[in-house]
């Protein structure tokens, strides 16, 4: 395979991934919205039946948290946002993440490129070390340059108006935060975002690990040489992408949670270690996994697209002996 084929088809594979993720931003939205719902305060302040909360309570102005409430189903949620708000609300906040699809990208895979060239020079070239270490600093850098964005489409899916009113812009939005809060109100969250590089090593430690197993079972099953990919490896790849990110997703899940409570507008959330205790105490260790099953629905299947497309490249353009 020729060098200029090789660039074209990158350039391509590039181009094809950046729509897949503008296309499942725009399909996975709603449940992104959904999700951001139930983990913000506002849920832990509605009595158990939610579809009879009015939508003037959901901000939990003048309620009080009865012993037995519990939180609202998916389905709840969505029924609720129809009802109240329509069918519009279920894409708020998709205008700056669209925004932010292309620009993260770019500065995640460059900042890795850089990483991994600097942790070569110490470590094993190319080993496993070399790949979590370079993962873990650039969504460091990824997440440092990246939070305004994603702190202004929490707050537009956290906003809540009746049927029909007119909702903010992320432009609006973000020069309402420059307002109230300054430049420091776009970095809020910031903290949980860091915590959350743990969910990226976690995800790439699992899958390395069955991949490694997936590639030792093909070969001494002898179906095919080493090297040589059949369509049960990638169907098998899927299913290792899709098993590490829900192992990965359930076990760092909490910081999530954290991070929503930090970037609502006027909330008694400051810091991480004090959002982790108040939400302890105030509504127990099962509050920090709410909305944790839309986060499921969402994120398990792009990741085992992305890691499974991302293999399926690496093996078509790579040399291939003539």
């Amino acid at each position: 395979m020729s060098s200029s084929r090789t660039s074209l088809n990158s350039d391509t594979f590039h181009f094809l991934k950046w729509c897949a993720g503008t296309v499942g931003a725009i399909v996975t939205c709603p449940l992104e919205v959904i999700k951001t719902r139930l983990q913000s305060s506002g849920i832990a302040l509605q009595p158990v039946y939610y579809s009879q909360v009015q939508l003037g309570t959901l901000s939990g102005g003048g309620v009080v948290r009865p012993s037995t409430s519990i939180s609202p189903s998916v389905l709840q949620v969505l029924k609720s946002i129809l009802e109240k708000e329509g069918p519009k609300s279920l894409f708020r906040g998709l205008g700056p993440n669209l925004i932010g699809v292309a620009p993260s990208r770019a500065v995640y895979f460059a900042s890795y490129s850089k990483a991994k060239e600097q942790f070569n020079a110490v470590f094993v070239p190319n080993s496993n070390l070399v790949h979590m270490c370079s993962a873990g600093c650039a969504a460091f850098v990824t997440n440092t340059m990246m939070n305004p964005i994603w702190m202004v489409k929490t707050r537009m899916q956290l906003e809540r108006r009746v049927r029909g009113s007119k909702q903010m812009s992320g432009l609006q939005c973000a020069r309402y935060v420059y307002q109230t809060e300054g430049i420091r109100g776009f970095y809020r969250g910031l903290t949980a975002s860091y915590a959350g590089i743990s969910e990226t090593i976690i995800c790439f430690v699992i899958y390395e690990g069955l991949k490694k197993r997936l590639e030792e079972l093909h070969l001494s099953a002898g179906n095919a040489s080493a090297g040589e990919k059949t369509s049960a490896n990638f169907l098998g790849l899927m299913f290792a992408a899709a098993f590490s990110k829900g192992c990965a997703s359930c076990i760092a899940y909490p910081h999530e949670v954290i991070r929503t409570r930090l970037r609502e507008e006027g909330s008694k959330y400051r810091a991480f270690c004090q959002t982790a205790r108040l939400v302890a105490r105030e509504e127990g260790y099962a509050a920090f996994y709410r909305g944790l099953l839309a986060q499921l629905f969402r994120q398990i299947p792009n990741t085992a697209i992305v890691l499974s497309t991302y293999e399926l490249l690496i093996y078509f353009l790579r040399d291939k002996p003539k």
